[in-house]
Parts: structure tokens; C-alpha cells; sequence
């Protein structure tokens, strides 16, 4: 049976995990969060006290479990939804991902899970690395400021400690490293649909690209073709 795959790739803040998660759940797919297997590998390698800066101390990742149950990332059995929030894992999960052994190992990972369920899968190289064969691929952005102020709120909402300025400084940062990394970078995939979420209403993006993806799935609009306008 053939499965159906929904790409969404961009960078930090832009809005791709709880789109995502809204259609996962619409279309009865599994989600899956490729940022927080990142985060995850970056949360058991401070535990481990690996080197962060050295490809060769993450072979740990061969005997690792990671495992999705109701869109949570359960890391060797441990849920760790919370754990991989933090600041420290924040801080260093750009440096972890920019490791060709890193991402090799995970996006093994994903591409497995996605030849055996249907599935919605955002992240940064997902249309152009992890799924080339979509059927559909967003490539969803924000403005920086934007996209600081989301977490902001998202920090706060949850009871995390938060300063704006300091949020807005961590993801250029980011984007800095996730765009200009030799392997695998962040970028448009292009057969991509570009969507700027800077003024729109979340809930509005997820039924836009939901009326995109049963057409195309349904044969009512042929694959690459331009969705925008």
C-alpha cells in the first residue's frame, strides 16, 4: 500500500510543530517532531557529558532508542517532552545537528517510520533531504521577531523562564548555523510551497495546506504544481 507523506520544513519559530501537529491529527497520520530527535540526541549526550563539538563521541546513537506515542518523543523509554526544552539542550541542539554521523543515524530513523505509516514530518531538511518524495512539501517562515515572540509566549505558557531578547539572539544564532552547515542544510526545498506565517492565523495555515494535500492525494492536482495563489 503506498503511504502518504506531508513535508513541512523551516526554521526555529515559525510554527511548523503545531501545524504539523494539527494535521497529523486531522488526517490520522503519525507526526513526527525531527527537531526533537535532535533534541533528544543532544539531551543524552550532556547527560553522557559527550563533547558536543566532536562527531565521533555521538556513536552512542547506534544503541538508542526513539520512539513516538501520541506525538511525545519517548528517548530509551523516557518521556522526554519537557527534558529536551531546556536551555542547555536549546543552546547546543544547532552544534549536535550539524554532524553528518548525527543526522545520517537519525534521518535513517525517520525515513523507516515514514515506509510504514503515513505520516506529517517537519524539520529542516525534510522535503530536500528525508522525504525528496512528498507529497506535498511546505517550506513555512516567519520573521525573526515573529517568531521570538512565539516562543516567548510558548516558555511562558509552560512556566519556563523567558527573556525575548535573549529567545530573538538564539534564533538568529540558529538559523545562522542551520542555514550555512555543510551537511544537510536548511533550506527551500524547490518543489516547495512558500508560506510566511508572520500575519496569519495559525489555524488558517493548517486548513490551507490540508485543502493542498487532499487534493494532491486525491488526484485533484498534480504533484509540483505552483498551489500558491
Amino acid at each position: 500500500m503506498k503511504r502518504h507523506a506531508l513535508a513541512i520544513d523551516g526554521p526555529a519559530g515559525a510554527g511548523k510543530s503545531t501545524v504539523a501537529k494539527m494535521l497529523a491529527e486531522r488526517l490520522g497520520y503519525v507526526y513526527i517532531d525531527t527537531g526533537a530527535m535532535y533534541r533528544a540526541a543532544t539531551y543524552k549526550a550532556l547527560k553522557l557529558r559527550i563533547d558536543l563539538n566532536d562527531p565521533d563521541g555521538f556513536g552512542f546513537l547506534a544503541d538508542t532508542d526513539m520512539t513516538f506515542v501520541d506525538s511525545i518523543l519517548y528517548l530509551d523509554g523516557e518521556n522526554v517532552g519537557q527534558s529536551i526544552r531546556s536551555a542547555a539542550v536549546t543552546t547546543s541542539v544547532s552544534i549536535v545537528a550539524s554532524h553528518i554521523q548525527v543526522r545520517n543515524q537519525l534521518v535513517a530513523i525517520q525515513q523507516e517510520i515514514a515506509r510504514n505509516a503515513d505520516v506529517v514530518m517537519d524539520g529542516r531538511d525534510i522535503g530536500t533531504v528525508v522525504l525528496p518524495d512528498a507529497d506535498l512539501k511546505i517550506y513555512m517562515t516567519a520573521t525573526v521577531e515573529e517568531r521570538a515572540r512565539r516562543r516567548h509566549e510558548e516558555n511562558l505558557a509552560n512556566g519556563r523562564d523567558s527573556d525575548l531578547l535573549k529567545i530573538q539572539k538564539d534564533i538568529e544564532r540558529r538559523d545562522r548555523i542551520d542555514s550555512t552547515r555543510i551537511y544537510n542544510p536548511l533550506k527551500q526545498a524547490e518543489d516547495a510551497v512558500y508560506l510566511d506565517t508572520s500575519h496569519l492565523d495559525i489555524k488558517a495555515v493548517a486548513d490551507t495546506i490540508y485543502v493542498m494535500f487532499t487534493k494532491i492525494t486525491s488526484g485533484d492536482i498534480v504533484k509540483g504544481e505552483n498551489h500558491n495563489g
